[in-house]
């Protein structure tokens, strides 16, 4: 008999998941999912919700080190998103990502003011 030897897979790129929950009844209701390398992050609702109609959801993200979250855009309740993170430096482990309720307009200070809906914290998937 013979014996092939096949160099080992390359592990494929760093994946990082988080999964926003509500902070008070800890409830699943979006999912951030982003591979190393890649410059968006997908952003998809697993639960339905209900925004008043003078209200948005603005989506958050905060890695540390950073002066503040920085916002990425608002968000359509029960719809799926990519967002480019092109201005952004690339996502790391235990990165924040929230959603909260804003104005109709977004955040009129460019910083969170309404409620947090949703948070997570970014975790690799190996």
């Amino acid at each position: 008999g013979t014996l092939a030897l096949r160099p080992a897979p390359a592990p494929g790129p760093v994946q990082y998941m988080v999964v926003l929950v509500a902070p008070q009844s800890q409830t699943p209701g979006w999912v951030v999912q982003a591979s190393a390398g890649q410059r968006d992050v997908q952003l998809v609702p697993i639960a339905a919700m209900q925004v008043p109609a003078d209200r948005a959801l603005e989506f958050w993200t905060k890695a540390d080190g950073w002066a503040g979250p920085v916002s990425l855009g608002l968000i359509k309740p029960g719809e799926p998103v990519r967002i480019p993170l092109d201005k952004l430096p690339p996502l790391e482990p235990n990165q924040l990502f929230e959603l909260t309720l804003e104005p109709a307009t977004g955040s009129p200070t460019g910083k969170p003011t309404g409620p947090i809906q949703f948070i997570g914290r970014a975790v690799k998937v190996m």
